[in-house]
């Protein structure tokens, strides 16, 4: 990106950009010490930063100076196109902030607290009928967010680009219809075939020793340390915390060295996308992943393709055992693939294996739509999650609890765009890694030898390195070559779960 040195609108739009990209840094700052290292007692202070810290952030995006200045510089003809997308973006992230009245954005905020604590109670108790009103309220308010923006005549559309830019709930439900019909006779015959054994997984990892080794791989990934840290919390996450300060997060269990393992290879996947944008778009609206789908894409590429083949296995088995030879002293590489592969129907998304887990986001988009259409009424949610759940995984839970109670996405205030993004994302990494191994045959065997230079460098500067520079779906075109489809994911899925399980699909 070329500025003219004379040129002080500019100037000043960079400015505005880089302090935007800073108290948002900051942010994310306060919240890492919070899931990390915050002192318990330190609690109260912690929640009034951030709140000071959010007003004065929120007083920044909509300043109307800085509105005019993205008016102003909209219609120049002597921008490049690097630039021109950099302001289409900013007036995006703009418009979202300032078009919603005041009161409207107080009283969701407010409505969302209430919801949420309403929900800690009902959940537990198994009450449904209580958090009826709140989800009715949060349903009319979500509609309302949505008549803001009439651009979006579905208003399912309107969350969906929130997170997915471009994206339409048609070509998402498309894809979502597509994928349900292969998987779920893929499900029967997998869940049919024999259990891989995996009794030695509950045995006793230390917790440090694990954290060592799930470094030593990200490390031979391409995660950079030098701009970023791992640490524990309840729940792992990826964060930027300023343009080369990338973190993670993990956590331990002692009785399932995967729950660590995995949990990093996930989020490194999410940070060397991070670490990877190109730096001239740092501090700038373009500077970060481009999608919630294109993002999951890379932690999912990284975690299940690559961190759950045969090849890694081959390459790190040896390596595993080395760190836990008591713990595995009668276990095999073969066993351990498998293990880390376990297929089992569940009614828990967050504890769902790689090939049931899509069913479990596939029903709640599904009940999304239902429910903004005005074809499914709040009072009726319950009978039709488990109605769902029957038909997509042949389950139906005991309770409430763990059925249209069990998330809390739907209980902080509104409903729409909560969950495609996870499936999305298994789809993208697919397709990314077979366009990988078009541009670099023979990726497989660079796995098996634990050399991830090809892959990485080809994510790098295909898919990270862009930013946001592009819409997720030209992303995709220029990256793969062709739109989003499901073909590539479910080659995967067959091949692998047909060998591992020894059946056809």
């Amino acid at each position: 990106m070329t500025t003219p040195p004379t040129d002080t609108a500019w100037a000043e739009l960079q400015t505005r950009f880089q302090e935007l990209a800073d108290l948002g840094g900051i942010g994310s700052l306060l919240g890492w010490d919070q899931s990390t290292y915050l002192p318990a007692g330190a609690a109260a202070g912690r929640s009034r930063q951030q709140a000071l810290l959010s007003r004065l952030r929120h007083e920044r995006a909509t300043d109307p100076a800085y509105g005019r200045l993205l008016d102003t510089l909209s219609g120049r003809e002597d921008l490049s196109p690097l630039q021109t997308r950099m302001i289409a973006v900013a007036r995006k992230e703009f418009e979202e902030a300032t078009r919603f009245p005041a009161a409207f954005v107080a009283e969701w905020s407010q409505h969302g607290g209430d919801s949420y604590s309403a929900w800690t109670g009902a959940r537990p108790g198994n009450d449904f009928a209580r958090m009826v009103p709140y989800l009715e309220k949060s349903l009319d308010m979500s509609l309302q967010a949505a008549s803001y923006f009439p651009e979006f005549a579905d208003p399912m559309d309107y969350f969906i680009d929130q997170s997915d830019e471009g994206m339409t709930a048609a070509q998402v439900g498309e894809v979502f219809a597509a994928l349900r019909r292969a998987l779920v006779p893929m499900v029967d015959a997998v869940t049919g075939a024999e259990a891989p054994r995996t009794d030695f997984l509950a045995r006793h990892y230390p917790g440090a020793d694990q954290l060592v080794f799930g470094e030593s791989v990200i490390r031979d990934y391409g995660y950079d340390f030098t701009q970023g840290r791992q640490d524990l919390t309840h729940h792992p996450f990826m964060t930027r915390l300023g343009g080369q300060d990338v973190r993670i997060t993990t956590r331990v269990k002692d009785n399932d060295p995967t729950e660590a393992l995995y949990s990093t290879l996930h989020e490194s996947g999410h940070a060397m996308y991070e670490q990877g944008v190109a730096e001239e778009l740092l501090g700038t609206p373009l500077g970060g992943g481009v999608s919630a789908g294109v993002h999951e894409s890379q932690s999912r590429l990284w975690e299940n393709l690559v961190g759950r083949s045969r090849a890694f296995w081959a390459a790190y088995f040896g390596k595993f055992r080395d760190a836990f030879p008591e713990q595995l002293v009668d276990v095999t590489e073969e066993e351990m693939h498998r293990a880390s592969n376990v297929v089992a129907r569940s009614l828990i998304r967050t504890d769902a294996d790689e090939l049931t887990y899509n069913l479990h986001v596939i029903t709640r988009f599904e009940l999304e739509r239902e429910l903004l259409s005005g074809r499914l009424a709040v009072r009726d949610l319950a009978d039709a999650w488990h109605a769902a759940y029957e038909t997509n995984l042949g389950l139906r839970a005991e309770s409430d609890v763990n059925g249209v109670l069990q998330d809390v996405h739907w209980y902080f205030g509104s409903i729409g765009g909560a969950f495609q993004g996870y499936t999305l994302g298994n789809v993208l990494s697919a397709q990314f890694y077979a366009a990988a191994e078009r541009a670099n045959p023979g990726l497989e065997g660079d796995i098996a030898r634990a050399d991830f230079g090809r892959l990485h460098g080809w994510l790098r500067e295909n898919v990270y390195a862009p930013g946001r520079r592009y819409t997720p779906n030209e992303l995709l075109e220029q990256a793969t070559g062709q739109g989003m489809t499901v073909e590539p994911y479910l080659k995967y899925l067959r091949e692998k779960y047909g060998a591992l399980y020894g059946v056809t699909l």
